[in-house]
């Protein structure tokens, strides 16, 4: 079992940052590959970025390659979201999740998930 809890969310103009944070409990956190996804009203919830166990491998969504990055300390079983150059498109609520084994752009394969933390964008 893991256990997921988003921070970091807000109100942010367009151009500015924001760092998301997801905090996990439970079983070891170094097995899992983590995701952020995001989902506003209306649409369905999308791959944003993923990082491998390791911290060595990760990948982006298109929408946000060059703006986003996503890191983990396993120390602290922490992953985080950097997010540069926001867009008022950038605005959803986010969504820290867990995989053991599937495929890592897919949301149905993430076993865990955060409640979410919501991120505005104004233009």
């Amino acid at each position: 079992q893991v256990q997921l809890v988003e921070s970091g969310g807000g109100l942010v103009q367009a151009g500015g940052s924001l760092r998301l944070s997801c905090a996990a409990s439970g079983d070891t956190f170094s097995r899992y590959t983590m995701g952020w996804f995001r989902q506003a009203p209306g649409w369905e919830r999308e791959f944003v970025a993923t990082i491998s166990r390791s911290g060595g491998g990760t990948d982006y969504a298109s929408s946000v390659k060059g703006r986003f990055t996503i890191s983990r300390d396993n120390a602290k079983n922490m992953v985080y979201l950097q997010m540069n150059s926001l867009k008022p498109e950038d605005t959803a609520i986010y969504y820290c999740a867990a995989l053991l084994l599937g495929s890592w752009n897919l949301a149905s394969a993430y076993r865990y998930w955060g409640q979410g933390t919501q991120v505005t964008v104004s233009s």
